[in-house]
């Protein structure tokens, strides 16, 4: 992650910019982990996930100006950022991202039943992409609603039915009663 930090750093290099790069790198550490274990469920490679985390943040970096908060967060507009980058990850090693929900580090994890971890696995390999990809950014990135809508590109109550009926199905998978 330190290779986004810097390239924003190589692209700062005039004084204009350093209130920006001061803000850019306030925007970068209080949402770097966030998008990095976003992006690594989707490309399940850590090196990869590295990569993609810093091409996501420069891209960020050097569209600051683009941003318009009637649109939404800085932290939602960085989360499509980065999904839009993965996804051209995804798309150059022409295959499919099952997107687990889970942390890329299992060492992080929290102690948990094994056969509950199965399960849960099981049923998210039930649902489709999509379905995954909302299970992930709401749950597994923290993601408000309001946020989630700012990357789907959806209204945020879309974006709240959309969680709602992935969790149905994932709870129906499960076998768990809401």
């Amino acid at each position: 992650m330190s290779q986004a930090l810097a390239a924003v750093a190589r692209l700062a290099h005039r004084p204009a910019a350093r209130a920006t790069v001061r803000d850019f790198e306030a925007l970068y550490r209080s949402c770097r982990d966030d998008v990095y274990g976003y992006v690594a469920t989707m490309v399940r490679d850590a090196a990869t996930a590295e990569d993609v985390v810093a091409t996501a943040f420069e891209r960020a970096y050097r569209r600051h100006r683009q941003y318009d908060p009637r649109r939404g967060t800085e932290r939602a507009w960085v989360f499509g950022i980065a999904r839009n980058a993965a996804l051209d990850e995804l798309r150059r090693r022409k295959r499919h991202a099952a997107l687990p929900l889970e942390p890329a580090d299992e060492s992080a994890a929290p102690a948990e039943d094994p056969t509950q971890r199965a399960t849960v696995r099981a049923a998210l390999d039930t649902l489709r992409t999509r379905e995954r990809e909302i299970v992930a950014l709401k749950y597994g990135a923290g993601l408000s609603n309001g946020e989630l809508a700012g990357v789907l590109g959806v209204s945020e109550s879309n974006a709240g039915t959309l969680v709602h009926r992935a969790m149905t199905k994932l709870r129906e998978a499960c076998c768990v009663p809401a």
